[in-house]
């Protein structure tokens, strides 16, 4: 099959590339390489999901992204450097290829950037999702799969968080922006016949990981002795999913899809092992033997106080069974980290 990734030059869309390809599929990439953080790293992702172990020489962003889309060329993989806000782009794109599925992981990330910059999360994560299903329906294409995100329960009183559950009362626009591709994603479901999942991701780490994300972060400062930022007592707790069970989810999902028609699916994807704050710094100290020191600040606007999965309908419907617990992948995260 052939399969469109968006955001396959990220941290989940790499890992998400490099099986697909083991299994004998045809990938498309399409990525912008956007600034939210070195573009380096998703050129380094990039090489690696394909199996290049090759020495890059880095000079400027633009040539270096070309350089790469022609070493990564072959039969059965396509680098594409774009935007999926440039419906010209994309558009030639879709001409271009035969596709089967697509697998649609890009997006603006990250909570708190979002309150600063509400609009261009909106042009990203709205429109620019929207314009890949109008394409879908152009050109007859029926399979989705979409990543949403826990955010889109804000502080949900009920635990753990279920697929069921009311998600109107998001806080923050990065939640909101998830949120409307849920409930957009069923229009075009309703309307085009577009056989869709929509996956709640909950907080991915391992290997890869974008590094603004707080493992990465507090693994990098507490390694250069450097201060960490500290927000709150400690106690605020997440779902930690480490990403071979993402990965996981994602193909039998996948395979879910080849074989229905008819069906629009909201997914939870995590580990449902609830870690908190203090409980995930101890245990990166611990694999580190250092001790980290805390810089002590408050609770951050549009963060969330808890998640928690309730991964039953995941078992169930995609046979889904995450296998790493959080002690286990920090090991693993931090083994990454230090010969990287």
């Amino acid at each position: 099959m052939t399969y469109l990734v968006t955001g396959g030059s990220g941290f989940i869309g790499s890992h998400l590339i490099e099986k697909l390809l083991k299994e004998g599929h045809s990938v498309i990439n399409i990525d912008n390489f956007d600034d939210f953080y070195d573009y380096k790293i998703k050129i380094k992702n990039t090489l690696e999901s394909l199996g290049k172990n090759i020495e890059f020489s880095f000079s400027e962003k633009e040539k270096d992204i070309q350089h790469l889309i022609s070493i990564s060329k072959s039969a059965h993989y396509t680098l594409y450097f774009q935007d999926i806000r440039d419906q010209d782009g994309l558009e030639k794109i879709f001409q271009s290829h035969q596709i089967d599925m697509i697998i649609h992981l890009a997006a603006l990330a990250g909570v708190r950037p979002s309150i600063e910059r509400p609009l261009e999360y909106e042009e990203v994560n709205v429109r620019g999702t929207m314009n890949l299903w109008e394409f879908c329906n152009q050109f007859n294409i029926k399979k989705f799969i979409c990543a949403s995100s826990s955010s889109v329960y804000g502080n949900n009183e009920k635990i753990p968080f279920s697929e069921t559950d009311n998600v109107d009362q998001p806080i923050s626009p990065y939640a909101a922006t998830k949120k409307s591709g849920e409930i957009l994603g069923h229009v075009y479901h309703s309307l085009y016949g577009i056989d869709m999942i929509q996956l709640r991701f909950f907080t991915v780490y391992g290997p890869r990981q974008r590094p603004d994300l707080a493992i990465h972060k507090f693994t990098k400062l507490i390694s250069e002795n450097q201060e960490i930022p500290f927000y709150g007592d400690g106690k605020t707790a997440r779902d930690y999913t480490y990403i071979d069970d993402i990965i996981d989810g994602i193909l039998k999902s996948i395979d879910y899809l080849k074989k229905k028609s008819g069906i629009y699916e909201i997914i939870n994807l995590g580990e449902s092992e609830v870690v908190t704050l203090s409980e995930m710094l101890s245990e990166i100290e611990k694999n580190l033997n250092k001790t980290a020191n805390r810089k002590i600040l408050p609770l951050q606007p549009g963060d969330v106080q808890k998640t928690s999965a309730d991964i039953v309908k995941a078992k169930n419907l995609i046979g889904y069974n995450p296998a790493t617990n959080f002690q286990n992948g920090i090991k693993k995260f931090v083994e990454w980290f230090l010969r990287k």
